[in-house]
């Protein structure tokens, strides 16, 4: 069974980092497009980044370019998400995704993803 594991999330202090990871077992992670979404309490989850199959181009929101860095490890089927400089507004539930889609379509579109993890927590406080 294709299954996503994140792990990685905690609490951290204004301007620190957390390094999240989302661990694929069941298949093979190069078939895949991986995202990570975030979701707040009562609201739609929301694209952070994407990296891409065949070594395309990955992408980030806009809340998070320049921060934040995925990366992705086909021979240890694991996806990091690197996240610096954090703020007060990146506190809420993290999950990773995996999909097959072309690459003409918007990957921010959670619809496309057909796998999804748990969740993992980032709180950012002081």
């Amino acid at each position: 069974q294709f299954q996503l594991v994140e792990s990685g999330g905690g609490l951290v202090q204004p301007g620190g980092s957390l390094r999240l990871s989302c661990s694929v077992s069941g298949d093979t992670l190069d078939y895949y497009d991986i995202a990570w979404f975030r979701q707040a309490p009562g609201k739609e989850r929301v694209g952070v980044s994407y990296t891409p199959t065949n070594g395309r181009r990955a992408d980030y929101a806009d809340s998070v370019r320049g921060r934040f860095t995925i990366s992705r490890d086909n021979a240890n089927n694991t996806v990091v998400l690197q996240m610096n400089s954090l703020k007060t507004a990146d506190t809420t539930v993290y999950y990773c995704a995996a999909g097959t889609f072309p690459s003409g379509q918007s990957w921010t579109q959670s619809p496309l993803y057909s796998v999804w993890g748990q969740g993992t927590q980032v709180t950012v406080s002081s």
